[in-house]
């Protein structure tokens, strides 16, 4: 994947919907996020949903990522009265206004952690905007696990923001540029160019063991449901090797660090390489019930 930021667009459109829900309210939101799945399946062009639920220690902020074939086609979807109707239905369960980005083009990613961010460019600005957000990207490929960026335009009749979306592997190594230094400095030029700015995390804990290809209408198992899957191959995994392993490893005379260490290789090994795919296959009417 390159690092270089894309200003091209292409034939994809994906919506990144942010929005905070009510306290005591979360198993209502998601019966209605789950209507709201089922209208948008419908529509032409749809090709996917991923729900992201808050993260741990962060505000009740839900993401929703909805992606089509075309910007026609999440146009029709954004501007139809069903879409208004769920709306209507749905702001009882939010703490203010839904936000969302739109992004026509760019390259789609898995198991990456992404940051997606909407900046309101001052009028004339725009220039000095893009200049700035080139020294962001020479800034962000000198941190840890940095995967890529990419810069969208403003999407004529459905939003005047910027949106920057840029990948870490992990989100450790995200917060560790969201929380720099060298990123506080920038974002102080950069405030002569932009009134206001948003961001937005969107990753899961465990994706690099769930893949159920493109297009998938979930995307992405819920995490708890990761959790348990893994755990599910982890234990036989681990006390297999205990009864085997780790036993030669003690005729040997083995350090336990290192034995720990060898240990550890081989049950992440056999987890990615043999028994995930496994596990993802017997349980996927579970894991992912409407893909299954």
């Amino acid at each position: 994947m390159s690092t270089r930021a894309s200003r091209d667009l292409g034939d994809s459109a994906t919506v990144v919907t942010s929005q905070k829900v009510r306290a005591g309210r979360d198993d209502d939101y998601k019966r209605w996020q789950e209507k709201t799945n089922q209208v948008v399946r419908g529509f032409d062009g749809f090709q996917g949903t991923e729900l992201y639920p808050p993260v741990s220690g962060e505000e009740n902020e839900w993401v929703v990522v909805f992606r089509f074939s075309g910007v026609e086609q999440l146009t029709a979807w954004l501007n139809s009265g069903a879409r208004r109707q769920l709306l209507d239905e749905g702001r009882p369960l939010f703490d203010g206004t839904p936000t969302q980005e739109v992004l026509t083009g760019g390259t789609p990613a898995q198991d990456v952690v992404t940051a997606v961010i909407s900046h309101d460019v001052l009028p004339g600005r725009e220039r000095d905007f893009m200049r700035w957000e080139d020294k962001i990207l020479k800034a962000q490929e000198g941190f840890p696990g940095f995967m890529g960026s990419e810069m969208f335009k403003p999407v004529e009749g459905i939003q005047d923001r910027w949106v920057v979306a840029f990948r870490f592997d992990t989100r450790e190594h995200l917060d560790g540029w969201l929380d720099s230094e060298a990123r506080e400095k920038l974002l102080e030029e950069g405030r002569g160019y932009f009134r206001s700015y948003d961001v937005r995390k969107i990753g899961s804990a465990f994706g690099g063991w769930f893949r159920f290809g493109e297009g998938a209408d979930e995307g992405i198992p819920a995490n708890w449901k990761q959790a348990m899957s893994v755990v599910l191959a982890l234990y036989p995994t681990v006390m297999i090797l205990n009864l085997t392993v780790g036993d030669w490893f003690n005729s040997l005379g083995m350090p336990g660090y290192l034995a720990l260490f060898i240990s550890n290789v081989l049950s992440v090994s056999v987890l990615t390489w043999l028994l995930m795919p496994l596990v993802n296959r017997a349980l996927a009417f579970w894991l992912l019930p409407s893909r299954a």
